[in-house]
């Protein structure tokens, strides 16, 4: 259930995150305001880590250096969203967005990419997917 409210709370927030970045890129432009996101999230996740400790820094050494560049997709993350509200609004954005991000997890899951476990997918899930994307067809018209 914790689970649930984070993965929701994370979902609206990426949803407020891109229309506040949407309205701010139009004052100052797309990469600054990627810029400016970047750094605000990195200060605060910062100042979350110096007050909560709850992780192992000397382990950083084990992880994959591709893993470590996960942070630097957020730029190309932020680039994108601002840019697809802009030109095809909040609900079609997000929307869509959603649609590749399980799109992509189902290839990931399907064939045990990145460590996790292989999951076989069945025509519920694809039903699932299709359905989404009826559902961002039916938006657009």
């Amino acid at each position: 259930m914790r689970g649930s409210l984070f993965a929701f709370l994370g979902g609206a927030c990426i949803t407020l995150q891109g229309v506040a970045n949407s309205r701010i890129s139009r004052d100052i432009g797309t990469w600054q305001t990627a810029t400016i996101t970047q750094l605000t999230g990195f200060v605060l996740a910062l100042l979350i880590l110096i007050f909560v400790r709850d992780g192992k820094w000397q382990m950083v050494r084990q992880v994959k250096p591709l893993y470590l560049t996960g942070g630097a997709l957020g730029a190309f993350i932020i680039f994108s969203n601002i840019t697809a509200i802009q030109q095809i609004g909040v609900t079609l954005a997000i929307s869509t967005l959603l649609i590749a991000q399980l799109s992509l997890t189902f290839i990931i899951d399907s064939n045990g990419w990145f460590g996790v476990l292989k999951q076989k997918m069945r025509l519920p899930q694809f039903i699932g997917i299709a359905m989404m994307i009826a559902g961002v067809v039916i938006l657009r018209f």
